[in-house]
């Protein structure tokens, strides 16, 4: 199955509550922290909600 890397590009400070959950939901804790997590439809809504702090590649 694909896996997606995710790494956070923008800061949490100043925004809405849920996206900072959401950001600690994904493991992400400050700039420039990086994930790896299987691409699946949670996670993709998860991305969705924060396109703007986050950079997503697909990884093998």
């Amino acid at each position: 199955m694909a896996r997606l890397k995710i790494t956070q590009t923008g800061s949490r400070i100043g925004r809405k509550p849920n996206q900072r959950e959401t950001l600690r939901s994904l493991g992400l804790k400050r700039i420039h922290d990086v994930v790896v997590k299987e691409d699946r439809p949670e996670i993709r809504g998860m991305v969705a909600t924060v396109p703007h702090l986050v950079a997503v590649e697909e990884v093998e």
